[in-house]
């Protein structure tokens, strides 16, 4: 650790990268302590890990957008390489913005630099369109950082994903930037395509919003459901592969990182009410197609299961993931304006996890006492 002596004014930084790759040097002195394997550096570090999988797949499939688009016929390593070109900014500038403001008021409050921005940074950019204005994003960083997390206390004290909080920012202040048909293909870096018109690329959650479901041929649009399990469809960097997602969640569960019930229950919450818009006639797309287009289990993954944010009992879990899988699917069948509603479902019951546990929780305590009357 730091000798805060040697480094009086910035001995929040200097601590945060001696301890980032190596455990301090201190022991307990005395008194009782909870001793474990796994603090919260280790416990970013495996979410961030979980994530890879998507976040390589992504890569590869910007790259293979641009190349099907403009008939660049790329090889793989080709379309990888320019997906990862493409990435790496976001990457950037959603660190240095998110760090710089975490590392200022770590300093200010004299308080050690906390891990949670290993996650937020990683997410961001794979919840957003890949041709997101840099600046844009920036703004969006520092808003979510700076009004989501240190205004309530930092890490483990904000109420919202902060991820989807910049998320909400982009969609509501610059729509044209987050919504449409046009912001999935670009240009940019193609030096062949100079001079060439942009290519629209609309979503297949779009084309469904917009009725285009062939029920004969199980199609949307042009796509199949094996096209959207792999992820060979335009969308958001991190949430078109199944397969990619699936590996990550196997990894957060593995690890207990993240709870198993939110996951299945928000599935279950998804498919049901996905079902009812069947029968009722709101939709003519299968109720499991509503899990493979758009963020549906991206968000079910890695954006519901946040432990700072969720419910934290048990019973609470199950009925937590259940509506935040229901809302999204409500949102996109019975609301024409927004055809994503998985953002919303988190954020709002992010906002409503704590009367889920204070209900479970004085439920439990009302029925221990009337047991307690009757022995």
């Amino acid at each position: 650790m730091a000798d805060e002596k040697k480094t009086p004014w910035w001995h929040s930084t200097a601590d945060a990268f001696d301890t980032f790759l190596r455990v301090p040097g201190t022991v307990s002195a005395k008194g009782a302590h909870v001793r474990d394997g796994i603090d919260l550096k280790r416990v970013m570090i495996m979410v961030v890990i979980a994530l890879v999988p998507a976040a390589l797949f992504g890569m590869f499939n910007v790259g293979l957008q641009t190349s099907l688009h403009y008939n660049l016929n790329w090889d793989f390593w080709h379309m990888l390489w320019y997906g990862l070109l493409r990435m790496l900014p976001l990457f950037v500038v959603s660190y240095i913005v998110g760090l710089g403001i975490e590392f200022a008021s770590a300093q200010i409050r004299g308080e050690e630099v906390n891990e949670g921005y290993l996650v937020t940074g990683f997410l961001i950019p794979l919840i957003v369109p890949v041709d997101v204005p840099l600046w844009m994003l920036a703004l969006a960083v520092a808003f979510s950082v700076i009004l989501v997390k240190e205004v309530f206390g930092g890490t483990g004290m904000n109420i919202w994903n902060p991820a989807l909080v910049a998320r909400a920012f982009l969609f509501f202040s610059y729509p044209s930037s987050m919504s449409g048909s046009s912001v999935w293909v670009t240009k940019t870096w193609v030096p062949a395509l100079k001079g060439v018109d942009a290519v629209s690329a609309a979503t297949p959650l779009a084309i469904a919003h917009d009725g285009a479901f062939d029920a004969a041929s199980g199609t949307v649009g042009q796509y199949t459901f094996l096209d959207m399990f792999y992820g060979l469809i335009p969308g958001s960097t991190g949430e078109t592969s199944v397969i990619a997602i699936l590996i990550g969640a196997f990894i957060l569960v593995w690890t207990g990182v993240a709870s198993w019930k939110i996951m299945v229950s928000s599935i279950a919450g998804g498919l049901l009410v996905g079902w009812l818009g069947q029968i009722s006639g709101a939709t003519v797309v299968p109720c499991y197609y509503q899990l493979v287009m758009g963020g549906f289990l991206f968000g079910s993954v890695f954006m519901a299961t946040d432990p700072v944010t969720s419910a934290q009992t048990e019973t609470g879990k199950w009925i937590y993931g259940f509506l935040v899988g229901a809302l999204a699917i409500v949102v996109r069948l019975w609301n024409p304006g927004y055809m994503e509603g998985m953002m919303l479902a988190i954020l709002l019951m992010n906002t409503m996890a704590p009367l889920i546990d204070h209900c479970v929780v004085s439920a439990h305590i009302s029925r221990r006492a009337k047991k307690t009357i009757t022995a």
